[in-house]
């Protein structure tokens, strides 16, 4: 906004000045028009208003027809008198309001002026409706006071004055530079009366109003000048603050005004009516922004929250944010950028506080602020900034803010790659919790990268291998293992496999946890079990038989049967572990052993596949890893164990791969229980296949029965044989072809259920059992 002064941009020039003369006459040059005078004369006596112009008598013109409609004719005075001259028409007018004022400014009554405004004022408010042209001439006459009191430093009563005019508030703040900040633009303007913006300060600021007062009332009689002498630089400070708590109470006028405009149909102040224009958009801004900087810069934090705190308010978060900064207000300038909807900014001021930057005891907890707002937003680039900085502050917190979003979906290719940048960053900055996030993206988002799973089975191998790095725990767990093999030893006969024995016997501890995972885990398919294995060979050193069980698990998934079995039964001394193996496949901890661990310890997901739903063993696969099993009993000589094997096992052993296993110094007693129920089990299944037969066979008696009544109506054709005796007739016999038919289909059911003679070997497919029944029948095994 510029003027002459270099503030105001006028849009459009109101010259709405009356004549500026106490009193003045209304000149009509006639040169010998005798109708144009009666013209005016009829104006005169029909009551109707006559625009006026000063001293046209001596510039000789009048107003063009223009003019005279631009103007209001109510804003000029009447007059009943005209003087008739020879070459004009006089009339005495009284003066204007416009001209009482400026004449009494001009001779430096200001009190007289501004008594002068109030009285006409008080005149306008007894009546019931207000002429248009005279609040106007009230608000330029109020206005011109306003800033003759201005230039003399009256601040009280230019904002009184100024206020009474319905000065825009924008044009008093232009004179406030380090209040102003950048509220106008090159764009804006505002709309004055032309004869206010000649008598407007020129001076660009009110400090400079002052010190050229200073310099007119006290040059140069203050050495060494008015700047600098103490005297007049403690007057310049009062002064200011006089200037700014006017300006204050001006905005805080305009601010109540405004909300009073805004209610329905409602006028505070008899200036307003229908013609004039609201305080909007703009103005509102400009004048809550600048009340928000006087309430930071005057240290007035109530007046400041009551104004912030206002819905209305149309403070603009930029142009204070400075001074909050400056002024170590940051509880309100946090609340403002939350009201604001700034996230970035407000993460950025509790990060300062946080890290004692910045301070103020009114902000509590700004490190769980931060948490529950970047909760509520689910914003995935805000929280990525600002996650690697919360995991050095909270990583808990952190990760379950990470790992919050989408965890039951599938991520798509760029959210995978967002993750590895993720997990690379989080190594760098906290190795914890990147294991932390690589378990959540294995475990529960069930990623599918194979190169996560990787990731994950080769951090449970190093974090193994630093359990062992301590001397307590690796005591511990060596003394475990012995302990685990003394008591496999004493054949008891409720044995429990390994890794339940050491998780319900072991102190509860992180290592134990981390043990327990890295067991569970290792049964997943999802990695280079070659790799793993090599790393852990690698770095276990002479702690083999600590780590047997892990061993143990990975051989098994690279085929090596054999090792696996020899592992668990000869240094685990784990032979219910081992059974397990056969039993499921090659798997050492069986679903039910895994599903308890992780009831017990919380480990849901650690166990994959251990604890859920498997594909069933190939009936070969089991009988192979059996005997293999049994073979490594037998190797040892384990006559317990394999007594045991065979007993639990018998289903999947056959007798004729069992006897040439045994060693022949055995007693027969380690196989008696397992023979006996072998050929229990074979004279079984050859007592139910008679029954089988013997079934068939009625039901084939039954269905002959049936149909032969059918066939018999049925009849049948009889080809004889060729005559070879001459054609002589043979009798047919009906009962003997009746009984020929039957032979045969008697013939015909039982080359579908062939007998078999008694006392011969018969060997029969029951489910997964071969059956043999010896020809000798001398032996009851009842």
């Amino acid at each position: 906004m510029t003027q002459s002064a270099g503030r105001v941009k006028m849009l459009e020039n109101r010259k709405k000045i009356a004549s500026k003369q106490r009193s003045s006459a209304l000149c009509v040059p006639t040169s010998g028009n005798t109708a144009l005078v009666q013209h005016y004369l009829n104006i005169v006596d029909s009551g109707q208003h006559i625009p006026v112009q000063n001293n046209l008598a001596d510039k000789g013109g009048i107003f063009s027809k223009s003019q005279i409609a631009a103007m209001r004719p109510s804003s000029f005075p009447r007059s009943g008198v005209l003087i008739l001259g020879q070459n004009s028409i006089q009339s005495l007018l009284p003066s204007t309001l416009i001209s009482q004022a400026e004449s009494l400014l001009d001779a430096h009554k200001i009190q007289d002026a501004i008594d002068l405004a109030d009285q006409q004022r008080k005149k306008h408010e007894s009546k019931i409706t207000v002429d248009v042209g005279e609040a106007e001439e009230l608000r330029y006459v109020y206005q011109r006071i306003g800033f003759q009191c201005l230039a003399e430093t009256l601040f009280e009563d230019a904002g009184k004055n100024l206020f009474a005019g319905d000065l825009d508030p924008r044009v008093l703040v232009s004179y406030f530079p380090d209040l102003r900040g950048h509220l106008f633009g090159e764009e804006d303007g505002i709309d004055l009366f032309e004869g206010v913006v000649e008598h407007m300060p020129p001076e660009a600021s009110v400090d400079e109003i002052i010190a050229a007062n200073l310099v007119r009332n006290y040059s140069p009689h203050l050495a060494p000048n008015t700047r600098e002498a103490p005297p007049t630089v403690e007057l310049r400070a009062i002064l200011n603050g006089e200037a700014r708590n006017m300006l204050e109470v001006f905005l805080r006028k305009w601010r109540t005004r405004r909300r009073v405009e805004d209610g329905p149909n409602v006028r505070g102040e008899i200036m307003k009516d229908a013609g004039e224009k609201q305080i909007k958009g703009k103005e509102g801004q400009v004048i809550d922004t600048v009340l928000a900087k006087i309430f930071v810069l005057g240290d007035k934090p109530t007046d400041l929250h009551a104004l912030l705190q206002d819905p209305s308010n149309e403070v603009i978060l930029d142009e204070i944010e400075q001074a909050l900064i400056q002024s170590g207000h940051f509880s309100i300038l946090c609340s403002l950028y939350k009201e604001k909807g700034e996230v970035v900014k407000l993460c950025e001021a509790w990060a300062k506080l946080i890290e004692g930057e910045w301070t103020d005891p009114d902000v509590l907890d700004p490190l769980s602020n931060m948490f529950t707002l970047l909760t509520e937003k689910r914003d995935k680039a805000l929280i990525q900034r600002w996650v690697i900085w919360l995991t050095k502050k909270d990583p808990d917190r952190a990760l379950k803010l990470l790992t919050q979003r989408d965890s039951n979906k599938r991520q798509a290719k760029s959210q995978v790659e967002d993750d590895l940048a993720m997990l690379e960053q989080l190594r760098a900055t906290n190795p914890a919790a990147a294991v932390q996030f690589l378990e959540f993206l294995v475990l529960q988002r069930r990623s599918s990268d194979r190169s996560l799973h990787m990731q994950l089975a080769l951090s449970c191998v190093d974090q193994l291998l630093e359990c062992l790095d301590d001397e307590g725990t690796l005591k511990l767990w060596r003394a475990k293992a012995s302990s685990f093999a003394s008591s496999a030893s004493s054949r008891s006969q409720s044995p429990t496999p390994f890794l339940t024995y050491f998780a319900s016997t072991t102190p509860d501890s992180p290592a134990k946890r981390i043990r327990l995972k890295t067991a569970l885990y290792l049964q997943s398919f999802e990695y280079d079990v070659a790799q793993v294995r090599e790393h852990l060979q690698e770095g276990m050193g002479e702690n083999e038989k600590v780590l047997a069980l892990e061993l143990a698990i990975l051989d098994g998934k690279l085929g090596s049967h054999r090792t696996a079995i020899s592992t668990l039964v000869h240094v685990l001394r784990d032979t219910v572990s081992a059974e397990a193996y056969c039993t499921h496949g090659g798997r050492v901890i069986s679903p039910k052993a895994a599903l308890s661990l992780v009831e017990m310890y919380s480990l849901a997901g650690w166990a994959g596949q251990s604890s859920g739903k498997i594909d069933a063993v190939d009936d070969q696969t089991k009988r192979d890893l059996v005997r293999l099993l049994l073979e490594v009993y037998m190797s040892e000589g384990e006559s317990y164990h394999t007594a045991r094997l065979l007993d639990s096992q018998a289903m999947n052993l056959d007798v004729v791969d069992v006897i040439p296993l045994v060693p022949p110094d055995w007693s027969l007693n380690v196989l008696s229980s397992f023979l006996a129920r072998s050929f229990r089990r074979t004279l079984h299944a050859h007592h139910e296949g008679q029954i089988v037969k013997a079934m068939s066979s009625g039901q084939n008696l039954d269905v002959i029965d049936k149909t032969w009544l059918i066939l018999r109506e049925q009849g049948a054709i009889i080809e004889e044989a060729a005559d070879d005796s001459g054609g002589e007739e043979e009798e047919v016999d009906e009962k003997s072809d009746e009984k020929s038919a039957f032979q045969n289909s008697v013939e015909s059911q039982e080359t579908v259920f062939p007998r078999h003679p008694e006392k011969m070997v018969l060997h029969q497919e029951l489910g997964s059992e071969a059956i043999s029944v010896p020809e000798s029948g001398g032996l009851d095994l009842r």
